[in-house]
């Protein structure tokens, strides 16, 4: 394993709606892979997130990167101390990358969804689930170029390009999308909104998903529940003076 700087790195990265426990790859696996016996090496391999990983880095050596990194296996979650780090600094990470690729595992057509579809996306306020995930809002803003990609990893447009329609489903204004938040004026219960929506597996990451677009820093305690995002209202105000935080 290599470890890297973000900031001199040229390198992809992958945004994705996690599957059942099982389907993923983890850190443990992907490093002990060789090392594992046939049977159970063939296991990893045909697993739906195993198949993620294969060809991220497809599309990552087709557009001329030698990295990739994807929270998946990069992370090894058994260190509490490199979750924790991880969480902080991921919307960094996503912000330094120089593509990120947003996969819509649920959308089959060759086409970008343009109109909500609630028969289809039943569960996801009629758009594809990607966009009621809560991690993947910041990894829809943090990143200067995002391509999305369709079930069969066929690429279906891009962030700038999908602009309008990325505002009608996310709220968030199309100046941010394309450019950053950097210099905007945005309130804290702006960006609060463009969250309400959304839904983490765990209670904890509600607040762990947003420190990254307020710019604060916290340590991460899974377990307190609804504790942290009082935790991260408390960070924000020692940060700022908008105390509109106090309406969420």
């Amino acid at each position: 394993m290599k470890e890297l700087d973000d900031t001199t790195t040229s390198y992809a990265i992958l945004s994705h709606h996690w599957g059942p426990g099982p389907e993923e790859v983890n850190y443990e696996e992907m490093v002990g892979l060789m090392k594992m016996e046939e049977g159970e090496r063939e296991e990893v391999k045909q697993r739906h997130g195993y198949q993620k990983i294969v060809k991220s880095c497809e599309q990552t050596v087709k557009d001329g990167y030698k990295w990739l990194w994807i929270d998946t296996c990069c992370i090894d979650k058994r260190s509490s101390a490199e979750l924790s780090e991880a969480i902080n600094s991921m919307y960094r990470w996503y912000q330094n990358a120089q593509i990120c690729y947003a996969y819509l595992n649920d959308v089959s057509e060759s086409t970008f969804p343009r109109r909500k579809d609630d028969n289809k996306f039943n569960e996801s306020n009629g758009w594809p689930e990607w966009f009621v995930r809560g991690w993947t809002l910041q990894e829809l803003i943090a990143p200067k170029e995002v391509k999305f990609f369709n079930k069969g990893w066929a690429p279906i447009g891009n962030k700038r390009r999908l602009a309008t329609t990325l505002q009608v489903i996310t709220g968030i204004p199309r100046e941010v999308l394309t450019s950053g938040m950097v210099g905007k004026r945005l309130s804290v219960a702006q960006i609060m909104s463009w969250a309400a929506e959304r839904k983490t597996t765990r209670v904890e990451d509600r607040a762990y998903s947003l420190i990254g677009l307020f710019g604060v820093n916290m340590p991460m305690l899974y377990g307190e529940g609804r504790k942290a995002f009082r935790r991260l209202q408390l960070e924000i105000i020692r940060e700022s003076s908008d105390h509109s935080t106090f309406a969420w």
